[in-house]
């Protein structure tokens, strides 16, 4: 049983020294009780839950403290894999609702799994969960700074269980002022993948990410034999190509964990139990 978690990017250029210690932190936090979550639940169930506290924590871009798109409003997206029955869901574009991660669990067991802007609301109320702003006056702040003159992290979890089985998670609230309807890569398979090899959780540009299909490209190149290492290694290299700007965590089969960014520093923090790992 593993647990690895990634809260976006950090950069010492416009982050203090206490904003880093608070994130090491609280990451640590998290995957503790993710991984005490783990003992009596499945590798999905733990994902969503451990995407669901980084989505309450207001350190990351997702959920509660999510950023500000152009027109003023906040819209998240979030997704979930199974790798074990290889099932994928998301909601994209949601508004107005605290956790958009269990949007995506709720959706598992629907026929349509991936549901977008009012389509993906109307569908949360109906299933009770509660009208929420996730706005917070930092944001706002932000927000209104880039409107007089005119930043990135998603969140995510992937989870190897006492079974075998592996989920991962992904949550964003987008990366601040972007045209309404800009679709990110949290609720595609381009920045969360799952099966029952290995799965991965991506962070930082979108559009890198779709362009480089990270996510789905470690995940296949695993399944086709590579080890997670060299998987990473390739696919890290086309993103260089491109000059891409992202971040991965993954977990194979084996329980094997792996992380990389291309350019510094990846928040993330793993836990199997007895060793913590944390971005230094």
């Amino acid at each position: 049983m593993k647990i690895i978690i990634h809260g976006g990017f950090f950069s010492e250029s416009d982050q203090s020294h206490e904003v880093k210690v608070a994130k090491q932190n609280s990451l640590k936090a998290i995957a503790a009780k993710a991984f005490d979550y783990l003992q009596s639940h499945t590798a999905e169930e733990t994902a969503v839950y451990a995407v669901s506290l980084l989505e309450d924590d207001t350190l990351y871009n997702a959920g509660t403290g999510s950023q500000i798109q152009s027109d003023g409003k906040i819209r998240m997206s979030a997704s979930l894999m199974n790798g074990e029955n290889q099932k994928f869901s998301g909601v994209i574009n949601i508004e107005n609702v605290k956790n958009p991660i269990q949007v995506a669990r709720v959706l598992m067991k629907e026929n349509d799994r991936v549901l977008g802007g009012n389509g993906a609301k109307t569908y949360a109320t109906a299933n009770e969960f509660e009208d929420y702003s996730t706005e917070i006056p930092q944001r706002r702040k932000e927000y209104e700074a880039k409107v007089k003159n005119g930043g990135k992290g998603t969140v995510g979890c992937v989870a190897l269980d006492r079974n075998g089985h592996l989920a991962a998670a992904t949550s964003t609230g987008g990366k601040g002022f972007e045209i309404v309807g800009r679709i990110s890569d949290s609720a595609t398979v381009a920045g969360n993948y799952a099966n029952r090899y290995c799965a991965v959780s991506c962070t930082g540009v979108g559009e890198d990410i779709v362009s480089n299909a990270t996510a789905a490209k470690i995940v296949t190149r695993v399944t086709d034999g590579m080890n997670l290492e060299e998987a990473f290694e390739k696919t890290f290299a086309e993103l260089k190509e491109i000059d891409g700007f992202a971040g991965a965590v993954a977990i194979d089969r084996n329980g094997n964990f792996f992380h990389r960014d291309s350019h510094p520093t990846m928040v993330f923090a793993s836990f199997d139990g007895s060793t913590f790992e944390v971005f230094d």
